[in-house]
């Protein structure tokens, strides 16, 4: 499978052949590139000058939008201007969707603006803007970052605000973005929603080890105790993890079509190719860290509090064994919020898949479009 929505998936894979001369090198240029640029559009103080050739006519507008003192690539695709936005947060968080959504989210566009986003270090954005220019990667900057990125659509687009969904690692930047700035967004749409370190990884590795364990498998279960159990410093780790998850996910998930994972012609070139597969390697070893420090050891989205100012979907595979829906139930039973809703999807795991888009789109046409478009009148 080329790439995937959501993260532990390519750069997880190709870790594990990711040498230790290379690891350390990116941490020079990391330690070497000095203090992060802070968050924020650079036309924030600019006219807005409309996206939209017609108030009600379609658009295709595929760009570098300066946010957060770099250049980071934004397409935004729809039949009409006068839909509903979604930004769509990608998973990785290296695991750019721009060069498969035709495919996969495509039909939509007759219904929704949709946006894909390239964040700070993966894709597109990457290729603009690789270390030493911009080497660092937190939670909290690339969350900045998506909140500018939200007020630059609105502006641009003539709305209020924009509908927020993300997967898996873009659920860790949808959560922070839409408790920080509620007034941006009609609803926020959680796929495999990720809650926190430490129970994630418990919750992933307990449940995959008592799956190998009733199917005799002897290989998964001796690989899976060599690790012990989370957390963990080596940083291939999730990778060894992620590869029984995926196992056992495919023995009961539906399989995505494989035409999902074709790269479109426009970002099928030898280049591209290059700056995804880069921007994965700078991503996941900011994910995981050197030594069990990245970016992901320090998610606790329970922490940040339990009240949300506007409507709340989860959806979540069954067979999910990365974002489990067991620590995801927990997560949305705890939190307070104007409407919400948890969505549990039979036949579908972490990874993308025919019966998890269909359940995506029931909730946006059916829940959050008639949301939308009230606010918007």
């Amino acid at each position: 499978m080329p790439a995937t929505f959501f993260p532990e998936d390519r750069p997880v894979r190709r870790a594990r052949v990711i040498g230790i001369g290379r690891i350390a090198i990116v941490a020079v240029m990391v330690a070497l590139a000095g203090p992060p640029v802070l968050a924020g559009a650079a036309d924030e103080e600019r006219p807005a000058t409309s996206l939209c050739p017609a108030p009600s006519g379609p658009l295709r507008d595929e760009r570098f939008v300066p946010i957060g003192g770099i250049e980071q690539w934004v397409a935004v695709k729809g039949g009409s201007c006068a839909n509903p936005v979604i930004l769509f947060l990608h998973g990785g968080p290296g695991n750019t969707l721009s060069p498969y959504a035709d495919s996969i989210y495509g039909a939509w566009e007759k219904d929704f603006t949709l946006v894909q986003w390239d964040q700070r270090g993966a894709g597109r954005t990457y290729g603009r803007n690789a270390p030493p220019a911009d080497p660092t990667l937190t939670v909290e900057r690339m969350a900045e970052d998506g909140i500018a990125l939200a007020g630059y659509l609105a502006r641009r687009l003539g709305k209020k605000r924009i509908i927020l969904m993300g997967g898996s690692w873009g659920s860790i930047l949808g959560i922070h973005m839409s408790r920080s700035r509620p007034d941006l967004f009609h609803a926020y749409v959680g796929v495999a929603q990720i809650v926190g370190y430490r129970d994630n990884q418990s919750a992933s590795y307990s449940k995959t080890m008592a799956m190998a364990r009733a199917a005799g498998d002897r290989p998964t279960i001796a690989a899976l105790e060599a690790l012990g159990p989370p957390p963990w410093v080596n940083p291939r780790n999730s990778g060894v993890l992620r590869r029984a998850t995926r196992a056992y996910e495919a023995r009961t998930a539906i399989p995505a079509p494989k035409s999902w994972w074709v790269r479109a012609p426009a970002y099928d070139t030898p280049q591209m190719r290059a700056e995804y597969l880069e921007g994965e390697d700078h991503s996941y070893l900011q994910f995981v860290g050197l030594k069990g420090d990245g970016m992901f050891s320090r998610v606790d989205l329970p922490g940040l509090g339990a009240a949300f100012e506007i409507p709340v979907f989860i959806i979540q595979g069954s067979e999910d064994l990365v974002a489990t829906p067991e620590v995801a139930r927990r997560y949305f039973d705890s939190i307070a919020a104007p409407q919400k809703e948890f969505v549990l999807v039979p036949h579908a795991g972490h990874d993308p898949n025919v019966p998890l888009v269909e359940a995506q789109y029931r909730i946006m046409s059916e829940r959050v479009r008639p949301l939308a478009t009230r606010a918007e009148r």
